[in-house]
């Protein structure tokens, strides 16, 4: 494949600025090595970019993929809370931005692999309304009277600097709005046909999908109304988001014999000046959320997980077992949090920790470990070591992960905390993209779909458990058997205590000094 220049990348004295700047991290942070001041990610926790959601990064996912073992799927969704009949103006790409999926496939929190969406609009006619002008059987239908296309680049880095540019795909067609069945009536047909192959065992897809985060997000209100009541509704049901999605060989993706990759999601702006500027980053979930304080959202967002240092004091100090204790009173677990280290920062030994690793909130996936056949949706926690911390798939339930880990189940602090919400409101599908095709504008926002799973405290028995007791933020993490998939024979022993003593002395004496200490190759580092 032929060699590119980049567009549009930052100017070559603010690189080497930055590399000189790399090592330094001082109290304030690792300012130097982060681009310009930007905006924030995920579904409007962040000041900032609550106003922008064409860049907003809602959620980053990481797995090997089910059906072809032999690849890797990488996914993120963007433009969070996607009214499906919210026309004529329906839901687009910026077209001045840069949508990049990053893999670093070493351990030094550096990207080695970027894969970047860049996208294009079309308009045929500029006289009407109207999104399309009639039924759309094909993405070249003349009705379909606004088109996008992408080009997709992977940039290749090492240590830090670039290395190469190569086109993958140039102007592939993204899957439109599901504007309703007058307008679409064979959206499916759609969807297929926005799936490209780009070579060397790649596929990709971009377009709209049904947002795949299931959660109740009255956590938000004083942790699910400070009364033990405000669990089991899926706050997202019904809503849309923009995906763009990649099927890799693992092979193209590892580096040597470790297996394990660490992944996050970047959007950068054009601005007036030419150059680009990071304005959105997401990993792991619900790091920007519930572990970055407000006045730090900004800034981690607009930051490199390099400079991760500057934040951890705000993972192995957590806010929200403390919000918990106070309003639930549920004693917090004594810090500091080596536990939440491995789960945000370095990955866990034995299982997704990188060989030679560099702390920082990525998300880690082990791609030697195969899928299971019955996904629990408690990942890890749920003896499935094919689930998340280790990645995450779309049927992680992450909330109730997380809210159990934060409580310290790690640490052997056995909880059944949830929010009552399960599963996605619509079935993933089984092959890729895997994300749920969107919901259609001609739908009740919050209506279930014939066929679909049900979620939610509905799902698992009305307000009742089967032992008649109700469910409420304390117990719902508990609705279905967390005794492990069929492969794995319940939950690993790499996790509760030797491991985390362990990893959490090294992190947390000598290894945050070597953190500090380490710094990237010389070099030009390029957007």
């Amino acid at each position: 494949m032929p060699t590119l220049h980049p567009a549009g990348g930052t100017s070559r004295a603010r690189v080497v600025a930055m590399v000189a700047a790399g090592g330094m991290l001082l109290a304030g942070g690792l300012a130097g090595l982060a681009p310009r001041q930007g905006t924030a990610s995920s579904h409007r926790e962040a000041p900032l970019i609550s106003g922008q959601p064409q860049y907003d990064n809602t959620d980053v996912y990481a797995f090997v993929s089910p059906d072809k073992p032999d690849t890797t799927t990488l996914i993120a969704n963007f433009i969070p809370f996607e009214d499906p009949a919210g026309g004529p103006n329906f839901y687009k790409f910026a077209r001045d931005a840069r949508y990049d999926l990053n893999v670093d496939n070493d351990g030094d929190s550096l990207p080695d692999l970027t894969f970047r969406f860049e996208f294009h609009d079309r308009l045929k006619n500029g006289n009407t309304f109207l999104y399309n002008t009639g039924p759309v059987t094909s993405l070249d239908d003349p009705d379909l009277n606004f088109t996008q296309t992408y080009d997709l680049t992977l940039v290749r880095r090492v240590d830090g600097r670039l290395h190469s540019i190569h086109k993958l795909v140039d102007n592939a067609p993204v899957a439109p709005s599901n504007v309703g069945k007058a307008s679409m009536p064979d959206y499916a047909k759609l969807r297929s046909q926005a799936v490209k192959a780009a070579g060397n065992g790649i596929t990709s897809f971009a377009g709209q999908a049904d947002d795949s985060f299931f959660l109740d997000l009255r956590v938000f209100d004083l942790l699910y109304g400070a009364n033990l009541k405000e669990v089991g509704n899926d706050t997202l049901s019904g809503y849309n988001v923009n995906t763009v999605a990649l099927q890799v060989p693992t092979s193209h993706l590892v580096k040597g014999k470790d297996p394990v990759i660490g992944v996050n999601s970047t959007v950068q702006r054009l601005g007036a000046s030419g150059q680009y500027t990071q304005v959105s980053r997401l990993g792991s979930p619900l790091v920007n959320e519930v572990v970055i304080p407000r006045g730090k959202k900004d800034t981690f967002n607009a930051s490199t997980p390099w400079g991760d240092a500057q934040f951890a004091g705000f993972v192995t100090d957590p806010e929200l077992p403390k919000l918990i204790e106070k309003i639930y009173k549920i004693p917090a677990p004594p810090g500091p949090r080596n536990d939440l280290v491995q789960a945000f920062l370095t990955g866990v030994p034995g299982l997704n920790q990188p060989a030679k690793v560099r702390p920082a909130e990525l998300l880690r996936l082990n791609t030697s470990i195969k899928p299971v056949a019955k996904p629990n949706r408690l990942g890890v926690l749920g003896g499935d070591k094919a689930g998340f911390p280790n990645g995450r798939r779309l049927t992680d339930d992450v909330i109730d992960i997380s809210l159990q880990a934060v409580e310290g189940e790690l640490l052997g602090k056995k909880n059944d905390l949830g929010d009552a919400v399960n599963a996605n409101d619509v079935g993933f599908e089984k092959s890729f993209p895997y994300v749920a095709q969107p919901h259609s504008g001609s739908d009740v926002r919050g209506a279930q779909k014939p066929g679909a799973k049900q979620s939610g405290a509905k799902a698992s028995g009305a307000s009742k458990k089967k032992d008649g007791e109700t469910v409420n933020f304390l117990n719902a993490g508990a609705t279905e058997s967390t005794s492990g998939s069929d492969d794995d024979g319940g939950m690993i022993p790499l996790l509760p205590t030797a491991a985390l003593a362990g990893a959490g002395t090294f992190v947390l004496t000598g290894g945050l000094l070597w953190w500090r200490r380490r710094r990237p190759a010389t070099g030009r580092h390029e957007n």
